[in-house]
């Protein structure tokens, strides 16, 4: 049903251009991912598949189209309103973890509940929902501790409840296992699939490894700016 629809794009178009040359990066994508849904999308480097998330997630403006956040259209919004809905509706997961060194992962975590309240929307539980995602992605016993201080797995871990702390609509995750080995490569997108039927949130996610996007619900593949299913 449409109300399931976390978010949606509809005829997407981007194009780089530098002098007198351009680039056509996406051309004409269609994208729609419902509440609780994993989609994992793969393609080669430079078939557009960074860039789409990119524009996905309102850090990039695209040239044609539309998308639309948990049933709002993106194309009209101004800069604030664009901010203001990146911190409230969609969560960002890349390959290195981005973890603030000089904060602890407790503090990282929560980081996204000071970002909502500098634009006027403060999260008057994010402690106990820090703690709650901390216990459920099995870093609880890093709270206190320095990024420096923990594994690669479990930095990703801290990069996946930051990303969920405001309970967005919407969850990128851009190559999140390419800076780890095989098996925590494999328990990180354990983790994708098991959120977001527990959350409730859409996930899309980029990535090479063929072998861990089986689990995800649905698998496209991204092509010379075309996405189409796998």
């Amino acid at each position: 049903m449409a109300s399931d629809i976390a978010v949606s794009a509809v005829g997407l178009r981007k194009t780089y251009r530098a002098g007198p040359a351009s680039v056509e990066v996406l051309r004409g994508v269609d994208l729609e991912v419902a509440a609780g849904e994993f989609v994992a999308v793969l393609g080669p480097s430079g078939s557009g598949k960074s860039t789409r998330l990119q524009l996905l997630g309102l850090m990039d403006r695209f040239d044609g189209g539309e998308i639309v956040v948990r049933g709002r259209p993106a194309s009209g919004l101004g800069e604030l309103e664009r901010a203001r809905m990146r911190s409230r509706e969609i969560g960002f997961v890349f390959q290195f973890d981005s973890l603030l060194p000089e904060f602890t992962i407790a503090e990282n975590v929560l980081m996204p509940a000071r970002i909502a309240a500098a634009h006027g929307a403060p999260i008057f539980d994010a402690g106990d929902r820090a703690r709650f995602l901390m216990e459920s992605l099995g870093i609880a016993a890093t709270k206190d501790r320095f990024p420096a201080q923990t594994s690669g797995g479990e930095r990703q871990r801290a990069a996946v409840a930051r990303a969920l702390l405001n309970k967005p609509a919407l969850l990128l995750a851009d190559e999140p296992t390419g800076n780890l080995d095989r098996d925590n490569g494999a328990k990180v997108f354990a983790d994708f699939r098991r959120v977001s039927k527990e959350e409730n949130v859409a996930v899309v996610l980029v990535t090479h490894d063929e072998e861990h996007a089986k689990a995800a619900d649905r698998i496209l593949r991204m092509d010379a700016g075309i996405l189409r299913p796998a």
